[in-house]
């Protein structure tokens, strides 16, 4: 019996020291509601979808041909600033949102897998009265977004632009994979550290000070470390290769571009995308991270938009 005791005890004793860390190093403190973001000051606008409000943009004439832009695993919309401008005084209609979890939009309680994406981006043209194709363009994680989309909608897209695309399932160490004690760990051991190590996405870091300060206002609102691990888990358990299949079989224009030096995600894996989709364009821009369309944003846009010129 005394040992029990000192058994009961002790767990009571971890389980207390471990909720105290998880309150030390969890920088979720506020709810991301109307007044939150009211005091953000962003611009853009608010849509109220299935799943819950998502943050956007749109800019460009209103009967402009529409490109949208999604941005990666964790930076919002703004990864997109260059790309953003340069769409817009092309005269097209470009729009660019954050991701669930992600930015000001909310942090629902959900799955995060590509059936979720595909129907938060489904439900925001909707809302913004876009019937017709779409120019769409994924960026790493975003990447995975933007195809799964096109290979669920290939009848709405017009080109698929991938930018240095996340392109196979990530394997989690086990202590990852384990309920309660993955999520766990991620929040304390991973999400505290994710706004300083943005800067490693770039090659010349230095030349985009204030990266990591523009990230941080985003974790302070709760779910977003959620967010962020379940959508890791559920890239852990997707099917790529169906993926490109799909989008072979419907002939997709696609245009793939990667940064040489990426150090993110490497190029080589680029031979992966362009064995699964022999058809697709492949630009490789030199002296880029894993962030082409702003480390060497001229070159990008020259390529990107000399490629939709192609595909009216």
């Amino acid at each position: 019996m005394k040992a029990l005791r000192w058994a009961v005890l002790a767990l009571v004793l971890a389980g207390v020291g471990a909720t105290g860390y998880y309150q030390y190093k969890n920088p979720e403190q506020h709810v991301l509601d109307a007044a939150a973001r009211a005091r953000a000051n962003a611009s853009g606008a608010y849509a109220t979808l299935t799943d819950g409000v998502t943050h956007y943009e749109v800019a460009g004439p209103a009967d402009g041909r529409v490109a949208v832009l999604v941005h990666g695993f964790s930076v919002p919309a703004y990864i997109w600033d260059p790309t953003f401008a340069a769409l817009r005084d092309a005269g097209y209609r470009v729009i660019r949102y954050d991701l669930f979890g992600r930015g000001l939009s909310d942090r629902p309680d959900a799955a995060y897998d590509g059936a979720f994406y595909d129907q938060q981006l489904d439900d925001l043209l909707k809302a913004l009265k876009v019937d017709g194709k779409i120019d769409l363009f994924g960026l790493s994680f975003g990447g995975y977004v933007s195809a799964h989309y096109a290979s669920t909608h290939p009848q709405r897209i017009r080109t698929l632009n991938l930018v240095d695309p996340s392109n196979s399932a990530p394997k989690l160490p086990w202590q990852f994979a384990t309920p309660w004690l993955g999520p766990y760990l991620f929040q304390v051991g991973v999400v505290p550290g994710m706004a300083d190590n943005q800067n490693s996405d770039f090659l010349l870091p230095e030349q985009f000070p204030g990266w990591a300060d523009r990230y941080r206002p985003q974790m302070q609102y709760k779910g977003f470390g959620r967010a962020l691990y379940r959508s890791r888990l559920s890239l852990a358990q997707e099917n790529f290769e169906d993926i490109y299949a799909a989008i072979a079989r419907a002939g997709t224009p696609v245009h793939l571009v990667w940064g040489k030096q990426d150090p993110t995600i490497a190029v080589a894996q680029s031979a992966h995308i362009r064995q699964a989709i022999p058809s697709l364009e492949y630009t490789e821009i030199d002296q880029s991270g894993h962030l082409p369309q702003m480390e060497q944003a001229a070159t990008f846009n020259q390529h990107m938009l000399a490629y939709l010129a192609a595909h009216p």
